[in-house]
């Protein structure tokens, strides 16, 4: 046994009376890494998974470029583990008339060991999703956040169809090859543009007034109080019948004016003008008398696929590039005069380029998004236009799977 004079020496009272506190501050040390260990993970994570899905997005316009089949690869799920753990002790001090003194000593650390799954992005679903012409909801969506409509249409659109009184259609493709049509189709544009660069721009479902008419007898008591919580109902004496009528939302419309204020005759007349609209159709109509009235047009613009977009995108790594293209001259001044050449232009060399967020290399060359110089904010947005409708069109991945490639670190 020790004797007591010995121990006191070697481990003093003051010390003994503070272990616990030595304990109870690492402790308390480890709870600080814990919850910056965990944000510095999800952060990381998060970082690493959207710059993985940016430059997928990236290779595939390349691939699209060379005409080389498109693929994505998702990451399903990540799991990682942390261990956090605390110690404390003794030791004796350095030096001097306090060498046999003990000293404190607690520290604490983290390990950290994530398991990464990754999908590949496949199968029937995805590809008719990737292959379907957006819906008219998703562009009405994106203009809601005050994306640029010429920005969305030159990047959505695959043609708009003007249409006049006589019922007559000329299309115009949004396509670099087909100069007409590609210079009908971003005056176009550039003409709602400037619409919408003074708040007159509408984006709103066209109210129509559906009718039915029904022999008065086939109505109860009971089911005509039905009717009426749904319908207007009108009698109509001469043929004893019933007319009813109900408004309902019809298709999306793009207008310098209120939808809402047109009369039902005109809301029928726009119908029936356009009566082949389909879901991947959006229309417009500029009126007289209004903002922007002074080239008033109206007409469809059909939407394309998101496999489309990467094609087109593609193409102006080619000799199939945009071009500049004039306003025309019954449109108003364009906010910043923001009209550039291209939909989203790229950066294109032989060694790592400067000044871009990121680059992908392609059979030795160097691809990235121009994020320099006059249109840098247009291409930013341009790419992140093109980053939301991929998460629009990819379905939900799968956690778990027979082709999943688990990596464990």
């Amino acid at each position: 046994m020790l004797d007591q004079a010995i121990i006191d020496r070697i481990f003093p009272r003051y010390l003994l009376r503070l272990f616990p506190c030595i304990l109870i501050l690492g402790v308390l040390i480890t709870g600080c890494v814990s919850p910056m260990a965990l944000n510095r993970a999800v952060i990381a994570y998060d970082d690493a998974v959207t710059d993985a899905i940016s430059q997928q997005l990236l290779i595939n316009i390349v691939r699209a470029h060379h005409r080389q089949p498109v693929h994505f690869t998702g990451v399903s799920n990540i799991a990682a583990t942390f261990t956090f753990h605390a110690n404390a002790g003794a030791t004796p001090a350095l030096g001097g008339l306090a060498g046999a003194t003990m000293l404190p000593i607690f520290g604490g650390g983290v390990s950290e060991s994530p398991t990464i799954s990754i999908v590949p992005i496949e199968g029937e679903d995805f590809t008719k999703r990737l292959l379907t012409p957006f819906p008219q909801s998703k562009l009405t969506l994106l203009l809601r956040q005050r994306f640029d409509v010429d920005l969305l249409l030159r990047m959505m659109a695959q043609e708009v169809r003007m249409l006049n009184s006589a019922e007559q259609h000329s299309s115009y493709r949004n396509d670099p090859s087909d100069k007409v049509g590609y210079e009908m189709f971003r005056r176009v544009v550039l003409h709602l543009s400037a619409i919408q660069d003074k708040n007159e721009l509408y984006v709103e479902p066209m109210p129509l007034m559906q009718t039915w008419t029904i022999p008065a007898s086939s109505i109860a008591a009971e089911g005509f109080q039905a009717l009426q919580k749904e319908f207007i109902v009108r009698y109509n004496l001469e043929d004893n019948t019933y007319t009813l009528r109900k408004q309902v939302p019809g298709p999306i419309l793009i207008t310098n004016h209120d939808p809402g204020t047109l009369s039902d005759a005109e809301r029928e007349a726009l119908h029936d003008l356009a009566g082949d609209w389909n879901v991947s159709d959006i229309a417009f109509d500029i009126r007289p008398d209004h903002y922007g009235g002074e080239w008033p047009i109206s007409g469809v613009f059909r939407l394309r696929s998101f496999h489309s977009i990467l094609g087109f995108l593609g193409k102006s790594l080619g000799k199939e590039s945009g071009y500049h293209v004039e306003k025309d001259p019954r449109t108003s001044s364009i906010l910043w005069n923001e009209n550039p050449d291209l939909t989203m232009e790229f950066v294109v060399s032989n060694t790592p380029p400067a000044e871009v967020d990121f680059s992908i290399r392609w059979n030795g060359r160097y691809y990235a998004v121009n994020t320099k110089g006059p249109h840098a904010r247009w291409n930013r947005d341009a790419f992140q236009l093109l980053f939301l409708l991929f998460q629009m069109t990819v379905t939900d991945i799968p956690r778990v799977g027979v082709l999943s490639i688990m990596i464990v670190k």
